[in-house]
């Protein structure tokens, strides 16, 4: 293993967050000293891609160093190249070439958020809370406003900067910021691509609780198209709560139409069958006599 002093004479770096004209040499940190970035928006995944990275590391070394910055009892803190020390700890390595960055809080979220944004895949859940880090980030540091643009003489606002910077219309930044609001479990569908972005908005404006019966109606039945969503957002407008049964109503009433929609549960309430049946009736009592009205109405109905 070399030591620090002849790994600082063989190779300087170049970081892409700092001055072009700018260069800073590499140190070898032990890899037990460096932590994760805190709440890290990206997922590592031990796919094959990172068995690539694991033996190409083993063959070559860690050939890009990693940023981080200093913390407090002789630790660092990652901004870039996490799935690099994932690597590295697979393969038991125990030190990894890093640049020290002395970034604030609010600079090290805007460093880590760009270095990873640049990856090939990033799934909708990462962008929402990596762009959701980023805005707050910009807003805190005042990077909300810009200076009078030459266009209009109106200041950007922090969205319409995000957009700018990360190549996404200012909607889409919205959709995106909206979906921190949505629970994991319904998220995770969105990952899957088994739940449209746009319905995963309209879920977001849900509480938290009212989105678990709705990740438990999807479950059981299917899931659910904008178009539900915005009945059920209809309900609100008028209530404050909601139960189960009134929830499922809701949606299937609003569920798109197919031969399997006409069998689903239909739910009669207690109350509702009071009005009709005698206190003393059995439950196959009142079952008969509904079949047995449902047999003359469909008769009636086929002439």
């Amino acid at each position: 293993m070399i030591s620090q002093t002849e790994y600082k004479n063989i190779r300087k770096c170049e970081d892409g967050f700092i001055d072009a004209s700018e260069k800073e040499e590499c140190l070898l940190i032990e890899v037990i000293k460096i932590q994760e970035f805190k709440e890290y928006p990206f997922k590592i995944v031990d796919d094959d891609k990172m068995h690539e990275l694991v033996e190409s590391i083993m063959l070559n070394g860690v050939l890009t160093p990693v940023i981080v910055r200093k913390k407090e009892n002789d630790k660092y803190e990652m901004i870039s190249g996490h799935r690099r020390l994932f690597a590295a700890r697979q393969i038991g390595l125990e030190n990894i070439p890093a640049r020290i960055k002395r970034y604030s809080d609010d600079e090290a979220i805007l460093a880590m958020v760009e270095s990873c944004l640049v990856r090939e895949e990033i799934l909708p859940s990462e962008k929402a809370f990596a762009y959701k880090m980023k805005y707050d980030a910009m807003r805190r540091l005042g990077r909300d406003k810009e200076s009078l643009s030459s266009k209009n003489g109106k200041r950007q606002w922090a969205n319409v900067q995000l957009a700018k910077e990360v190549g996404e219309s200012r909607n889409q930044i919205h959709r995106y910021l909206r979906l921190v609001y949505v629970i994991p479990s319904i998220l995770d569908l969105v990952d899957k691509k088994a739940l449209a972005l746009m319905t995963a908005v309209e879920i977001s404006y849900l509480s938290p609780e009212v989105q678990e019966m709705l990740y438990a109606y999807m479950l059981e039945n299917d899931i659910c198209k904008s178009f539900q969503i915005y009945a059920l957002r209809d309900y609100f407008k008028d209530h404050d709560t909601i139960t189960k049964m009134e929830m499922i109503r809701i949606l299937n009433e609003n569920a798109p139409f197919n031969e399997n929609n006409r069998f689903q549960k239909i739910i009669i309430t207690r109350e509702k069958l009071k009005e009709y049946f005698p206190v003393f009736y059995t439950k196959s009592q009142m079952e008969k006599v509904l079949f047995d009205l449902l047999g003359e109405w469909k008769k009636m109905n086929a002439q």
